[in-house]
């Protein structure tokens, strides 16, 4: 769905985890899901994670903004966050997602902004505001992450 743009991560991120051996933009992308939606993390950091997604294609049959696609949208977003938080050693699972609609979109592109609730040892929890191109509200969503240790680290 187009060109991949690359993900603008804080320096101190990148060299937390520069020993990692990892792609950075494609651990911390969309996954194939998001990929296919047309999602895109633009911004990373465990403070926030900025991201876009195109309504044309994630429709529902009356042309509006799927529900569900603003939730992979917020999930994505905010695990992105919670991975980032817990570090190189440790990975995130997405435990409660919430989502509040609050208006539709037929067109042009949403903005996700995740920003931490909480950032614990073994939880996190993001807050995701879903916009469209007028900086309207969208879509408010909570994410909590289980935050597991990675074994293969």
């Amino acid at each position: 769905m187009g060109e991949h743009s690359r993900t603008t991560f804080p320096p101190e991120i990148l060299e937390q985890w520069a020993g990692s051996g990892l792609d950075l933009n494609a651990l911390f992308s969309a996954g194939h899901l998001g990929e296919r939606m047309g999602v895109r993390v633009v911004e990373a950091s465990p403070d926030r994670v900025v991201g876009t997604m195109p309504v044309e294609g994630n429709t529902q049959p009356y042309g509006l903004l799927h529900g569900g696609a603003s939730a992979v949208l917020a999930e994505t977003l905010g695990s992105v966050g919670a991975m980032l938080h817990g570090g190189p050693g440790r990975f995130a699972v997405g435990v409660d997602l919430n989502c509040t609609h609050h208006r539709g979109v037929r067109s042009g592109l949403v903005t996700g902004v995740a920003t931490p609730v909480h950032r614990g040892r073994t939880t996190a929890t993001y807050e995701i505001v879903v916009t469209d191109e007028q900086d309207k509200r969208v879509c408010s969503a909570r994410l909590t992450c289980l935050l597991r240790d990675n074994d293969a680290s």
